[in-house]
């Protein structure tokens, strides 16, 4: 009996990725590929092409869209929808996954003249309450791993076909693709593949057999141009599926789905990909797990017991990474107000909604082979678009001159209140149960969230770095630079250390934090008059022992770009000064190039922002961003010592180690000589100005 073979590829870059990193794909994978399907048009297949790419191909490849229409057209190639910028579905609202589907159906129907019936379900992250909004959204099918069937006890003979799968009496037909294909498909000769093919028409008769995965694969991923086209691969491949026809049929998926029954119905468990799963463990469980595969895989029951052994959920990257769960806690937001904006203009908020679609781009809301979370490129464009989403509803709502607005509520969803302060110009979010710190802090005009930050914490390929193991590294020197912090990377940030500590000590992480104020709670409340928002939080803790308070005042007024900060120190011992230091980080903003440079009183360019300063009795210290046109500084009323120093990541991504500049560290610091009441005070402007961006036209990132 035949095969039936339904070869899938799914292209996809994110939103905010790099101009060349786009071209670098088209020129080494989409267009090659698709010119060599072009000369085989007997050999159908099936393509999804996430949203930002596809978007970036009409404006920018239109030759390459004329050519998939003429294909489409003649049957050779079936399109597939899904959520429009590719979402984690489970992440998003159901309303925003309806609607990401719907829409993006709709366009690619449009674009190509075609009937889209079936969708790719990014990073293949499944929960089973997804079926119904899928089919609410007008599609009748997917595409899963088979590890979600396995995990759900489908047996083998039972697996190559589709499934039907319910929820609330909606009916969603799913196939699964075959795992060892992935590790065949491009890697192994073709006639391996072959030999897999006749294994399965011996046993399962008539099976489906589905390839589901990355285009990239066949030619942007390191050394897979060479492979696919300089050595052939991929015609060969070509060549042997069309010579084997008489019993490799082939086709799409649409087709299987009109010309077969179903294989059985299905109820799938939350999962993903295996390899997915595992980097959502925490990481001392992810060892663990690592540890009993490596046992169980020399059991002879190990083919029984492996579809039994689950790793973790996609969810908990939000609880890995506390900064995927503050864009996540943003996004809801933003959704809510859309949700809840039904007087505005529905054209404006239709181009919120896709705005808030283009942030919920899942690339940098975790992490795995890939950069993801640790690219501060990806992680600004979700700002950028939920800020960008924001302000159209804010413009499109009356509101008074110098208008200025307080809240609080749990922003984040820690199950604490958190307090936000904004006006035109600003949007500032504290966390006074977290050290009373600034988490978020948005420059409206230029759609940029300067404290999008990210912590350095261990990751598991650390240890590979650490053995010198033979790993690709993009740069020596790495495993010196695997340091971790015990705390988020924000602002106001509350230190007292021993007197001397030096700058070295701070940047590598060997200084001794004596003070209990980093993550303790403060206590807060807002106050309003005189045409400014005033937040006063403050903690009474120990340093060394030593009873000591701390209030700290955050002014905003209504026609200001600058936070005002008023800290007040009591019970501060007279006779041992205190070694006192405030902490801000800035994100946003890149390293390494002549026109991002720090400056201060003595210098106009002080050195490139990942450059280490050592200010004695400084009182203002800026950090320039020629490109975005930005201007930040921060003066200090009492002269004190300032320091400033990178913070970088030591990540992994497709193409070995790197280090990554995700912000620069600023703490002036001072000793703290306090009056005959044991009190001492200092005050901090926090300027962001847009005047240079502003006068240039560039109003966002």
């Amino acid at each position: 009996m035949p095969l039936r073979f339904v070869f899938a590829l799914h292209n996809h870059q994110p939103v905010g990725n790099f101009g060349h990193v786009f071209e670098n794909a088209y020129r080494d994978s989409y267009r090659p590929f698709l010119e060599l399907l072009d000369q085989y048009p007997e050999i159908p297949i099936v393509l999804h092409t996430s949203g930002p790419l596809m978007e970036w191909l009409v404006e920018h490849k239109p030759e390459y869209i004329d050519r998939l229409r003429r294909m489409v057209r003649r049957g050779q190639v079936e399109i597939i929808g899904g959520g429009f910028y590719e979402p984690i579905l489970p992440m998003i609202p159901p309303c925003d996954r309806r609607g990401q589907i719907s829409t993006y159906k709709s366009y690619l129907e449009s674009l190509f003249e075609t009937r889209v019936r079936g969708m790719w379900v990014p990073e293949r992250v499944w929960e089973q309450s997804l079926v119904s909004d899928i089919v609410d959204a007008g599609v009748e099918y997917t595409v899963l791993d088979d590890l979600h069937f396995r995990q759900a006890g489908v047996e083998d003979r039972q697996m190559f076909g589709y499934h039907l799968s319910e929820d609330n009496g909606r009916l969603l037909r799913i196939f699964a693709a075959a795992e060892p294909l992935r590790y065949l498909v491009p890697y192994r000769d073709p006639s391996e593949t072959l030999a897999y093919f006749g294994d399965l028409a011996s046993r399962h008769p008539d099976a489906v057999v589905v390839f589901a995965d990355d285009g990239e694969k066949f030619g942007v991923w390191p050394e897979m141009f060479r492979h696919c086209y300089e050595h052939g691969w991929l015609r060969r491949f070509f060549d042997a599926l069309r010579g084997n026809r008489h019993w490799i049929r082939l086709g799409t998926f649409a087709q299987a789905l009109d010309e077969m029954q179903p294989a059985g119905r299905i109820y799938l468990p939350d999962a993903s990909y295996r390899e997915m799963t595992e980097w959502a463990l925490p990481l001392a469980r992810l060892h663990d797990y690592r540890r009993l595969v490596g046992e169980l895989q020399h059991d002879p029951r190990w083919g029984r017991l492996q579809h039994f052994l689950r790793a973790g959920n996609w969810r908990n990257f939000k609880v890995r990474y506390p900064e995927t769960q503050e864009m996540y806690a943003r996004m809801l937001q933003i959704s809510r107000r859309i949700q809840e904006s039904p007087h505005v203009d529905a054209g404006i908020l239709a181009q919120a909604r896709q705005e808030l679609y283009r942030a919920q781009c899942n690339c940098p809301w975790w992490h795995g082979t890939f950069g993801g979370i640790y690219l501060p490129h990806l992680r600004s464009a979700v700002y950028e678009h939920l800020i960008a989403a924001e302000e159209l509803l804010l413009e499109a709502t009356p509101r008074p001159a110098n208008w200025l607005d307080g809240e609080i509520t749990d922003f984040n969803l820690d199950g604490t209140p958190e307090v936000c302060l904004q006006n035109s110009w600003l949007a500032a979010f504290f966390h006074p149960a977290c050290g009373g710190s600034l988490y978020e802090l948005d420059l409206r005009p230029l759609r940029l969230n300067v404290l999008a930050t990210l912590a350095r914490r261990p990751e598991a390929y650390h240890d590979a770095i650490r053995q010198h193991n033979g790993q690709v590294w993009k740069q020596g020197g790495l495993d010196h630079m695997l340091q971790y912090d015990e705390y988020l990377r924000k602002s106001l940030i509350d230190h007292f250390y021993e007197p001397g500590v030096t700058l070295e000590q701070l940047a590598t992480r060997q200084e001794r934090e004596l003070g209990d104020f980093v993550t303790g709670a403060y206590q807060h409340r807002l106050d309003r008059g005189n045409g400014e928002l005033r937040l006063i939080m403050w903690r009474d803790g120990q340093v060394a022992g030593q009873n000591v308070r701390i209030t700290k005042e955050i002014s905003l007024a209504g026609d200001r770009d600058t936070l005002e900060v008023w800290y007040i120190l009591e019970n501060c011992p007279r006779e041992n000064p205190l070694y006192f230091a405030i902490e801000f980080n800035f994100a946003g903003l890149a390293a390494g190039a002549d026109d991002r440079y720090f400056y201060h009183a003595d210098q106009a360019r002080a050195g490139q922002l990942q450059t280490w300063q050592d200010l004695i009795n400084a009182e203002r210290i800026g950090l320039v961003d020629e490109w975005r046109g930005l201007d930040i500084s921060l003066s200090l009323s009492r002269r004190g010592c300032i320091r400033a120093f990178p913070i970088q990541t030591v990540s992994q991504s497709e193409r070995g180690f790197e280090l990554v500049h995700q912000s620069t560290a600023i703490l002036p610091q001072w000793s703290v000589h306090a009056d005959e009441r044991g009190r001492w005070e200092v005050k901090l402007n926090l300027r962001l100005d847009a005047t240079r961006a502003l006068s240039r036209g560039r109003l966002a990132a």
